[in-house]
């Protein structure tokens, strides 16, 4: 049986001896912590050499009792002082976390400091797909085809129903809201340019980008964090197997692929609420409105749609796999780096959307 701690003071020392472990200091901590409190004894010389075994439970119970300073005389063996050490090192981290707020000069500093460190860990991922794909090129038989499938059923057929609902609801409410206004100036015809080239060029991409960021784009940054949590990287690292090429590009590749589709599906749902809607509101026949919309809308529309949806796609997925990678093994930094990266996507899906807008201005745009 291992020996107790023990605590003595004799002439004018503190001795330990016997086991200081959380095991054995458990069945007497009362004991232990009543002879330790009130910082009397943190100023007394201390005299460790008797003690067999001492843990970090223990180291930090006796730096705790020195009032995190170094006794003025201590005997220690090396090995134990190694262990208080460890001790020593973890407490300025609580008093840091404890500190009172920063200023706004600081704090602006930390978030332009954190958005360089985002901005750098994106380029890298970005260089290393490219790497991946050309080494993939060269060995077509490593492409993980069933992980590219997977999120392509994940991420585009899975997402059809809820991308249809809302891009119906869009069609009819633009469709009834343009209606109104148009009754008004005898001008009810012109329906048909407004819904095809706000739906087409803008809303279509935008609306299924946001919704995507979400859904899919939340699950991909969630499904790669529970990965790092659980150490699933850490052992796809020791066996070998790229975690880029397995995880991270699967998911870049399908998304990629798929949104487009997802942009085209979307539109033409919520053209289709707006046909109703305009057959409700103004009687115009699906017959005339779809004859009309290919005159009104050039094919350089839908290009640009698809174009954005393309981008899109490779935003949301280079942005979820980047924040998925950057989790900590700890449920507040999953959840964090979550909302992070669906508010990141869909910032940098807006900020995209009016570089396109300007890049396009005169294109698709028919001449009155």
């Amino acid at each position: 049986m291992s020996p107790s701690p023990r605590l003595q003071v004799e002439s004018g020392r503190v001795v330990l001896s016997g086991e200081w472990t959380l095991a054995a200091l458990v069945p007497q901590l009362r004991e232990v912590e009543a002879q330790l409190a009130g910082g009397r004894l943190a100023g007394l010389p201390w005299d460790l050499s008797s003690v067999s075994r001492l843990d970090s439970a223990a180291a930090v119970l006796l730096w705790r009792t020195w009032n995190e300073s170094w006794p003025r005389d201590l005997v220690v063996s090396e090995m134990h002082r190694r262990a208080l050490e460890r001790a020593a090192t973890m407490a300025p981290a609580a008093t840091v976390a404890a500190s009172p707020t920063s200023g706004p000069v600081v704090r602006l500093g930390y978030l332009v400091l954190a958005l360089l460190d985002n901005l750098r860990a994106l380029i890298i991922l970005y260089g290393q797909m490219l790497l991946d794909l050309g080494h993939l090129v060269l060995h077509p038989s490593e492409i993980p085809w069933r992980e590219i499938a997977a999120n392509i059923y994940k991420a585009g057929a899975m997402a059809l129903p809820v991308t249809a609902l809302v891009g119906f609801l869009i069609g009819v409410t633009i469709s009834y809201l343009s209606a109104l206004q148009l009754r008004n100036f005898g001008a009810d015809v012109f329906i048909v340019n407004i819904l095809g080239i706000s739906i087409i060029r803008e809303l279509g991409p935008v609306l299924v980008a946001v919704l995507v960021a979400g859904r899919s784009g939340s699950a991909m940054t969630a499904q790669i964090g529970v990965m790092r949590v659980t150490e699933e990287i850490d052992a796809l690292s020791a066996m070998g197997v790229s975690r880029s090429i397995r995880v991270v590009l699967p998911k870049l590749l399908a998304l990629t692929a798929v949104m487009p589709l997802l942009v085209l599906w979307a539109s033409a749902i919520a053209l289709l609420g707006g046909m109703v809607s305009a057959l409700l509101q103004l009687g115009i026949p699906f017959a005339y409105f779809v004859e009309n919309l290919q005159r009104a809308v050039p094919v350089a529309n839908l290009v640009i749609g698809l174009g954005k949806g393309l981008v899109f796609g490779f935003i949301i997925a280079w942005v979820a796999c980047h924040f998925g990678l950057r989790v900590k093994p700890n449920t507040e930094s999953l959840s964090a780096n979550t909302t992070t990266s669906v508010v990141t996507a869909i910032t940098l899906v807006i900020l995209v959307d009016a570089v396109f807008a300007i890049m396009t201005r005169n294109m698709g745009i028919p001449q009155l």
